[in-house]
């Protein structure tokens, strides 16, 4: 297991780039704890996978140093870094025995075949693989062959960190939720360094103690799942994360209020204050479980008319039209939803202020 630390990483696949859209990574300076599980968030296109392979060897960064507990292996291969690496689509020996494939990155070590029997048999007990031991891979499901390329990921217990290129993609939604759950008892009960690379929220708020969403080859924001959804530190970390996303409403500030056009939104003092001081397009953001829907009039509330209603069974997502500018709230099923006109309520403590998608704090 290792620190894995990333010293001002810049990255671009142009021999020679000239502005900053031709990098895939703008600048990464970033640490990943010994022990820790840690996801790589984000679109298609947005750098994870690059990320990923410099952190792995297969790619050398343009500029910047890659450290193991403190150790320069920026120019070091992948067999030189101790990792394991387990891919998006499953990586293995078809013509052997389930049995053989989980061994053979340890006797490709030199352990001794009882050594070999004793971990490869713990890691098929741990993935269900047991049945399928004596069994060629090649006739597999394809959930059973990822886990056999999950299980040549865990087999060796020395390794300095397990990396994980979006590996449920191929797997059906319920074995999914099941192998994310198995990964995550492993990573509690060894504490290997996981890092899961995944443009899919839940699998990524589910598995990892720490996010890391990227946008546009940047690391916008590092957290907890609760960090991310409740104090979104970038418009896109807002908009990515939750379903649906964040609202973002364009607006000025007056005195204590972000006004919408015609309507004025109270803010707590200090955010309208630092909203005073702002330059740049400032926007109003919340999230649709905290707006309050309301069909008669209250203190602070701002008129809207409802566009919509989507019933998703034990939540219902109501579409409304404030000023012109579209929003949507989330309300439990059990709670009616008002017709026509309707009030809304912005409590202070979820709503936050933008400039140029940075949160201002």
């Amino acid at each position: 297991m290792a620190r894995i630390e990333l010293n001002e990483v810049v990255h671009s696949y142009l021999p020679k780039p000239k502005s900053e859209s031709d990098y895939a990574l703008k600048r990464i300076h970033n640490v990943w704890d010994d022990g820790g599980a840690c996801a790589l968030l984000g679109p298609s296109g947005c750098g994870k996978t690059t990320l990923l392979n410099i952190v792995s060897g297969l790619l050398t960064p343009s500029r910047g140093r890659v450290l193991y507990d403190g150790k320069d292996v920026t120019e070091l291969p992948p067999e030189k870094r101790n990792i394991a690496q387990v891919f998006q689509f499953p990586v293995l020996y078809d013509t052997m025995s389930v049995f053989n494939n989980l061994a053979f990155p340890l006797r490709n070590r030199g352990l001794s075949e009882i050594k070999v029997k004793e971990r490869v048999l713990e890691v098929a007990e741990i993935l269900d693989l047991t049945p399928f031991l004596n069994k060629r891979a090649e006739g597999l499901a394809a959930d059973a062959k990822q886990k056999i390329s999950l299980g040549r990921g865990l087999v060796r217990s020395d390794v300095a960190a397990i990396l994980f290129d979006e590996p449920l993609t191929v797997i059906d939604p319920q074995m999914k939720w099941y192998l994310r759950q198995k990964l995550k008892d492993i990573h509690e009960e060894f504490k290997l360094t996981f890092i899961y690379v995944t443009h899919d929220q839940v699998e990524a708020l589910t598995f990892a103690d720490q996010v890391a969403v990227m946008f546009e080859g940047e690391i916008v924001q590092i957290g907890s799942p609760q960090d991310l959804f409740e104090n979104p530190e970038h418009r896109f970390v807002g908009y990515f994360i939750g379903s649906p996303g964040m609202n973002f409403l364009e607006c000025t500030i007056e005195g204590n209020e972000a006004r919408v056009d015609g309507a004025g939104i109270v803010l707590d003092e200090e955010t309208a204050a630092k909203g005073r001081k702002a330059s740049g397009k400032l926007e109003l953001g919340i999230r649709p479980m905290y707006l309050e829907v309301h069909a008669r009039s209250g203190d602070g509330m701002v008129k809207a008319r409802v566009k919509g209603v989507e019933d998703l069974g034990s939540y219902r997502i109501v579409a409304l039209m404030l000023e012109g500018q579209t929003l949507k709230a989330r309300l439990p099923e059990d709670k009616p939803v008002p017709e026509g006109e309707v009030w809304l309520a912005f409590p202070p403590q979820w709503t936050k202020l933008f400039a140029d998608g940075r949160l201002i704090s």
